[in-house]
This record gives structure tokens, C-alpha cells and sequence, in this order.
């Protein structure tokens, strides 16, 4: 076999590299080892990118390696690029030198600059035992199972509709339309929030390729990208959306009375109901809670319709994608007394003062105490309750709580009341928003910089007791009515849900996006898609922006036949197998089948996680992409000859933990520059002999950063992992080799800031352990070299 033509661009991204990792030092220690070897000043752009095409077409490189940024930003483009070039996918390395390098080691320049040549060389060494990976195909399920029917799943099943996709909407409630159908007007142009949703409301319940699932939630998902299988639970609700006609016979004569959601319990509504006029279905509901069972309903029903014993059901169906719009809950303010809510009927959420402010709504949009109907002159508003607050609230800001405020105190104004409106700092950023912030000021709004400190009773009125910190003074006065205006956060329901399906959340319980700016619709795992506030607060343009977005991602995803990328295990050396089945046994995604007393790997099936390979006590499998001779090549190359006094092999699970890394590092976190990290799908792929091959060749101590059990593209197999690395870590004592020099801990995203300790802590404990005895790791390397 000839020696392979490799090329080795570094990048010093504007300085953001190259002021602190010495790039010409990086260049000249790869000395005749590689055919072309440069520093670009950003990589990434076009001219750059032309040359490495050039490069490789003059100079026949057959391997490239591309030192910059993470790979999650700009790995797609470069590889699409050097593809045309006739480049196989498997022959291009990338090495993180900034976000886990340059930027996590700012004041380490010399050691920045040692651990970035021995990540290249590593690279580089893993590069020359590369071979060809073919993605295959697969024929994908052209329909699509969207969660949530607020304006954001709305919109995104009336895109998919036009497109010609099947459409399964799932919604929870009994019906669809989400909190924006409560708001009586929308800001910043005060149009009738109704009078836009209802009609495209309509348009789902006349959509050819809609199949709407009301009052019905999401149970299962189980199957892979492309093919998922979907089991939807749909509740009781008594009535038969076949049958009803929406007569409303059923409400006249029902005794029960429940408390009406829609208008947040403001007021009671009948067991049997329809949430609201322009519900959508528009059929009645029995809540089953408030039911008195006495069959009124089904005796008068002329149609039929009614099953006051209906246990629900269960349906499945397959999805080739999922996008999820499950919208949000505001933050529980019982458990901030100091406001009073819950305690004193004077105060309201913002929600609740939206539903007062509705002709339709509890009091006809009479602005009085709902719970005592005293008339209401003077109203303030608590802005930031509970949110940008890092000890018993939530450190987010929602982004759009001012905004609501200044509409609801201009509806207010208008009718001559008086309103009061406290903030820490008034966040207008949008088209029309400041002028819609000055408009609520000319209309004679009260404004108070500083934070409103308690909430008392007194009389009929309550007294708010704030700061004023433009001059400098405490503040007590009496309001007829307090309006908090509370975080917005994801529902519990929202994030059990994304736990099944292996999809993480941010440190804030947002769903993550696989890239904030670059692909902030997709999540991290492959055809799960999100749009609106389940990503993070934001207003209904914004929203409906990211809704439409997320349809086109769908389709794009869905169109022709998905590839199933080259990552999967397969049998290396069929001589050996024993057919024990142990592979069998432990495949968290039950890919592998004995046929012919030889294990079979279903590629559609496997996740590529690795977890079976160590089960294999004869290596009769190995992992394409991670064959064990690239992987101990990158371990050998990224230590040997190596200048640091203290080397540290970090195994990243590439996803999730790499994720939280990359985090950390876009923090400017600090951590010592002897961790040297290598991503692996899931730490479950390790064997006890790459940890020992590490410790042969350099290293003085060994991590292993973990995603969270059952979370990612390969969470089953991160149930394994912890158990293994532990039995190793025992293990290696028998080589000499103290336990105290390997490490396991996981690394949940939202939990990133950690990581600085975490890495902090590992290389003291093997700074005082000192460097890896002499003796032992030359009797290693005796074994594994």
C-alpha cells in the first residue's frame, strides 16, 4: 500500500485562533509527514475553501486535515466541497483548535499551542488507517407527526399540507389553537389575535392531508430517523367527533361544573363543554373529573354521539419525521410568596389579565377583581417576576413579557385606568416595538425602574412596597389589582417527552437546537425538528418564522430517500466469531440477529453506538469510521513525542457531552491544556485495551465525559458505559495502574458550566498522582504497542 498524500490546513480564524495557539510552530512540527501543510486566516471562506479544492485536485491528496473550529459548524460544507473533488468521507479529519483549544486556554499559550499539534498529529495518524465509507440509502416514510397544535404547529401543518405531506397534528387540549387564541389582541399593531388564528384553524380542520388527533397525547416513538413508529394515546373525551354536531344540547342540561381552562380557571364551565365558540374541533368535551355520571348528556344528544363510558383509545402510525411545537407554561409563582399570588385575590398573572381584558372572557372584559368583582382604577404591573433570577426563579429573560405589558397597560388606558408598570430594564428589540414602547408612554403610563420587593394585603387593595432606583428612593402604595408577568418556560410534559425521545434540552429546559444560529430549527437528533417557544421564548412572528422553517426542514429531510450514514458496527473476521451471541444481547437498538450462527446487523436499525463491539471477547467486530486501528492511532499519534509534562486522553461522547464541551468553550471557561479530547459516538464502544494503550503511550490519566443516560442518538448505549468504565478503571489495577487516573462522569447540556471543575478537578487528582510510573507504562507498551 503507498503512503497516503495528506494535507494539513490550520486556521487561525481572524485571531480568534491564532492569537494564542502559535499556528507557524503547529505547521513546522508536522515536518515531511504530510504533502501540503499551511495556515489559512479563515478557513471557512470561499477563497480558502477553493484552495484546499484546488490543493487536492494538483496535488492528488487522498486524505485532508482541517484544524479550526468545532466540526459541528462547517463540517458539512467542507466535506460537500472536497466530495466534488472526488474526496471520499472518510478520508477527511477534522480537529477542534478553538472552541476546545485556543478559546479554553487563553492565558496558556504555549501549552495551547503543544496540545493543538498533538491533536493534529493525532488526526493525522488516525487519517493514514482511514478507509472508504459509502452512505447507503433508504426509502423514507413521507408523512410526518407534528406535537402540538398552538400557532407554531398550526402553521407548520398548513406549510406540510400545501406541499402535498400527510400530516398527523396531535394535540393535547380539546382544542387546537394554543395560548394565542386566549389573547384578546396581539402587540405591536392590536389587531384581534382571534381574527387571525381562527381562520387558519379552520384551514386544519379542512386540510385534505391533516389527520387532527384532539385531546390526545404522544405515548411511544420507537424506530429510527426516516421510519418512526408513533403510538397516540387518545383520551376519553364521551363524545363521538364523528357524530357530534355541535348542539350544545348536551351543555344546557349537564349539573357538573368544572373550572374553565381557556379562561384560566377564572371561571367555571360545565363537565360537558366546548372550550370556546370557535373551537377547533368543534365538538364537545366531557371532563371526566368534574362528571357526576348522571347521563343527562346521552339522553338528550340527537345525535347519538355520546359514550359516557368511553375508555379512549390507542393508534399507531409511522412518521418519516416529528416536529415539535408544544409550546409553553408560564413559571409557577406560588413559590415566590413575596408577590402574593395564590394568596390574595388582587393579584393575576399576565395570562389571567388577558383572559379579563376579552369580551368573551370571565368578567366580559370588565376590568375588576375576578375572584371578589370590586371595581379595579388602579393596576400595576410586576415585570420580570420570577424571571432573570438565578436563585428561586428562572435566569432567562422571556423576551416578550415587556412587550405584553405595555399592550395590556394601553388597553387599560384607554379605558381611563390608571397603571403603574415595574421593570428592571424595558427589552423592546423589533420592528415597531420602540415606537410601540413610546406610544404606552405618551399614553400616560407610570414607569418604576427597580424591583418590586413584597406584595401585603390591606383592606380591599393590596400595598406594593418597590425600589426606585432612578431616584433613589423605596416606594408604598395601594393597587386594586397587581398583574405579574411570569417566565415562560417548557412544559413537564415537554421535557418527558424529549427524554423518550433522545432529544436534550439547554441548561435554561429549552429544547437545544443542533446549531443556535446555523440550524436553529433542528434538534439534535436527526428528523426531529422544533419551531416557537418550545426552543425558547420568543414573539408569534418569531414563532411562525421558525413554524414555516421547520416545514421546509421537514421536507427537505423527506425528500427522496434518507442516507444512512457509514457509522455502523459490522463483522471484521467471521473466523473468529463464536457465536456466542453476547453481541446479540447487548445491542440497546436490537440491530443484530444470528442467521447461520453469524451475527447480522440491521443498518437501518443500528444507531452506530459501538456498544457491541467490546462485548466481543474474540474482536470479530469493529465499527466503521472507528475501526479500532484508527482509534488507536489517534490515541498513539495525539501522545507520543508530545512536549506536555502532563498528557490526558478525554473520550467525549460526540453529541451531547462534545455539545456541553463546545459550550464551555464558547464561555471562555478555563481548563488545563493537558486534556486532549477524542469524540466517540458512546463511550459504551471502548475496550479496557484502549485505555491501557493509552496509558502505553504517553498518557497519565484517562476520562470519559458521557451523555446523560437514554439522551442522543445513541442513549441506550450510555446506560452501558458508566458500568463498563468502572469495571476497567478496578482492572487496570492489576497493570500497575491506580484507579484514581481514570475518571467517568456525564455531561448534560445544560449543566456545561460544570465542566470547567470537572476538568480542573481530574488533572489535579493526576498532577498530585504525578506522571504514569516509567516502569509500568514500558511494560505496557510491551502489550500494546
Amino acid at each position: 500500500m503507498s503512503k497516503p498524500k495528506i494535507g494539513v490546513w490550520v486556521c487561525e480564524c481572524g485571531g480568534n485562533i491564532g492569537d494564542v495557539v502559535d499556528t507557524e510552530k503547529v505547521i513546522e512540527s508536522l515536518g515531511d509527514d504530510v504533502e501540503v501543510s499551511t495556515v489559512e486566516r479563515y478557513l471557512c471562506s470561499k477563497p480558502s475553501v477553493d484552495t484546499i479544492r484546488k490543493m487536492v485536485k494538483e496535488k492528488g491528496l487522498d486524505r485532508v486535515v482541517l484544524a479550526c473550529c468545532t466540526p459541528n459548524m462547517h463540517r458539512a460544507t467542507f466535506l460537500s466541497n472536497l466530495e466534488e473533488e472526488g474526496l471520499n468521507q472518510g478520508f477527511l479529519e477534522m480537529v477542534n483548535i478553538r472552541e476546545q483549544c485556543s478559546w479554553v486556554h487563553k492565558n496558556d499559550h504555549e501549552g495551547a499551542t503543544e496540545k493543538a499539534k498533538d491533536l493534529i498529529k493525532g488526526a493525522i495518524e488516525r487519517s493514514k488507517e482511514s478507509t472508504e465509507l459509502e452512505s447507503k440509502k433508504m426509502e423514507v416514510v413521507p408523512e410526518v407527526l407534528v406535537i402540538g397544535a398552538g400557532v407554531a404547529g398550526i402553521t407548520t401543518s398548513l406549510r406540510l399540507n400545501e406541499y402535498g405531506m400527510k400530516v398527523h397534528l396531535v394535540e393535547k387540549e380539546a382544542s387546537i389553537g394554543g395560548h394565542m387564541i386566549q389573547y384578546p389582541k396581539v402587540f405591536p399593531t392590536l389587531d384581534c389575535s382571534q381574527c387571525i388564528l381562527t381562520p387558519k384553524m379552520a384551514q386544519i380542520s379542512q386540510g385534505k392531508n391533516i389527520n387532527l388527533l384532539s385531546y390526545s397525547e404522544v405515548k411511544e416513538v420507537n424506530g429510527v430517523p426516516g421510519d418512526f413508529t408513533v403510538k397516540v394515546w387518545v383520551k376519553p373525551r364521551g363524545v363521538d367527533p364523528e357524530k357530534c354536531i355541535g348542539c350544545g344540547a348536551c351543555n344546557q342540561v349537564c349539573p357538573g361544573k368544572g373550572p374553565d381552562e381557556y379562561n384560566e380557571g377564572l371561571q367555571q364551565r360545565k363537565a360537558i363543554y366546548r372550550p370556546f365558540p370557535q373551537a377547533v374541533p368543534s365538538i364537545y368535551t366531557i371532563d371526566y373529573e368534574s362528571c357526576l355520571k348522571c347521563g343527562a348528556c346521552e339522553k338528550i344528544c340527537p345525535a347519538n354521539a355520546i359514550d359516557i363510558n368511553d375508555p379512549g383509545k390507542e393508534i399507531e402510525f409511522k412518521v418519516g419525521a416529528i416536529v415539535l411545537a408544544t409550546g409553553f407554561e408560564l413559571f409557577d409563582l406560588s413559590g415566590l410568596p413575596q408577590y402574593g399570588y395564590g394568596l390574595y385575590p388582587n393579584v393575576v398573572t399576565s395570562l389571567e389579565m388577558e383572559r379579563i381584558l376579552d369580551v368573551n372572557g370571565p368578567t366580559g372584559s370588565m376590568v375588576i377583581v375576578p375572584k371578589t368583582g370590586k371595581e379595579v382604577k388602579n393596576v400595576t404591573y410586576v415585570l420580570c417576576a420570577g424571571s432573570r433570577d438565578t436563585e428561586v426563579g428562572r435566569p432567562h429573560c422571556s423576551r416578550v413579557c415587556c412587550l405584553y405589558s405595555l399592550k395590556q397597560a394601553q388597553l387599560l388606558r384607554d379605558r381611563g385606568l390608571n397603571v403603574t408598570i415595574h421593570y428592571i430594564d424595558i427589552r423592546a428589540p423589533g420592528r415597531r416595538y420602540e415606537e410601540f414602547y413610546r406610544t404606552t408612554q405618551e399614553k400616560g403610563v407610570m414607569f418604576v425602574k427597580g424591583k418590586v420587593t413584597e406584595i401585603v394585603p390591606e383592606g380591599e387593595h393590596v400595598l406594593v412596597r418597590s425600589e426606585d432606583m432612578m431616584l433613589n428612593r423605596m416606594l408604598e402604595y395601594p393597587a386594586d389589582l397587581v398583574v405579574l408577568a411570569p417566565p415562560i418556560i417548557t412544559t413537564e410534559e415537554t421535557l418527558k417527552l424529549a427524554e423518550s425521545l433522545r432529544v436534550p434540552a439547554d441548561e435554561d429546559k429549552f429544547i437545544l437546537e443542533r446549531h443556535p444560529k446555523l440550524d436553529p430549527m433542528s434538534t439534535k437528533r436527526d428528523g426531529i425538528f422544533a419551531a416557537g417557544t418550545v426552543i425558547g421564548p420568543k414573539d408569534i412572528q418569531s414563532t411562525t418564522a421558525e413554524a414555516e422553517g421547520a416545514a421546509m426542514k421537514v421536507v427537505n429531510f423527506l425528500s427522496g430517500d434518507r442516507v444512512i450514514e457509514p457509522n455502523k458496527a459490522f463483522l471484521a473476521d467471521p473466523e473468529v466469531c463464536t457465536a456466542c451471541e453476547a453481541c446479540v444481547m447487548i445491542c440497546p437498538e436490537n440491530a443484530i440477529t444470528m442467521e447461520n450462527k453469524l451475527p447480522v446487523i440491521n443498518e437501518i436499525m443500528c444507531s452506530g453506538c459501538g456498544a457491541c463491539i467490546p462485548a466481543c471477547d474474540v474482536n470479530a467486530l469493529d465499527q466503521q469510521g472507528l475501526t479500532d486501528k484508527q482509534l488507536k492511532a489517534n490515541i498513539k499519534g495525539a501522545l507520543e513525542g508530545s512536549d506536555a509534562e502532563l498528557k490526558i486522553i478525554a473520550f467525549v461522547e460526540k453529541e451531547i457531552a462534545y455539545t456541553a464541551v463546545d459550550l464551555a468553550g464558547l464561555a471562555r471557561l478555563t481548563y488545563p491544556s493537558s486534556i486532549r479530547i477524542i469524540p466517540l459516538p458512546s463511550l459504551a464502544r471502548l475496550k479496557k485495551e484502549h485505555l491501557l494503550y493509552a496509558f502505553a503511550h504517553g498518557a497519565d490519566g484517562v476520562m470519559a465525559l458521557e451523555a446523560p443516560e437514554h439522551e442522543g442518538p445513541y442513549g441506550h448505549a450510555h446506560v452501558l458505559s458508566e458500568e463498563r468504565i468502572d469495571e476497567y478503571r478496578w482492572e487496570l489495577e492489576d497493570e500497575d495502574v491506580d484507579s484514581s487516573r481514570v475518571w467517568f462522569s456525564r455531561a448534560y447540556v445544560p449543566d456545561w458550566r460544570k465542566l470547567e471543575r470537572v476538568f480542573n478537578t481530574f488533572n489535579d487528582i493526576v498532577d498530585g498522582e504525578g506522571p504514569l510510573d516509567e516502569n509500568t507504562r514500558a511494560t505496557l507498551l510491551e502489550t500494546y504497542n
